[in-house]
């Protein structure tokens, strides 16, 4: 993968439910699942996207996009955020 991007996430309850999301909103991006034993690296190529709504399908209504930072130990790429998603993109000229 030349440009790698996405969240590095804590082990933790909601892992799964997370990557389950990010899969369901990136449908058409081939996604690596790492598992490095204290962590798991997300990521696919130049640009991965998650929805609040998606994750509340996984996570319950109650879920905000804003609860990721906590599971979220770091990212690849550059990250843009808003009230309701958040998308890791490649800073690499196409």
């Amino acid at each position: 993968m030349k440009n790698p991007v996405g969240p590095v996430l804590r082990h933790g309850d909601e892992v799964d439910q997370i990557i389950a999301a990010i899969e369901d909103d990136n449908p058409d991006a081939e996604i690596e699942v790492i598992d490095r034993g204290a962590y798991i690296r997300v990521q696919a190529e130049g640009r991965l996207e998650l929805t609040e709504a998606t994750l509340q399908e996984y996570l319950g209504s109650d879920y905000r996009i804003r609860s990721l930072e906590v599971s979220m130990s770091s990212f690849a790429g550059r990250v843009r955020t808003g009230s309701d998603h958040i998308v890791w993109e490649s800073g690499a000229k196409a």
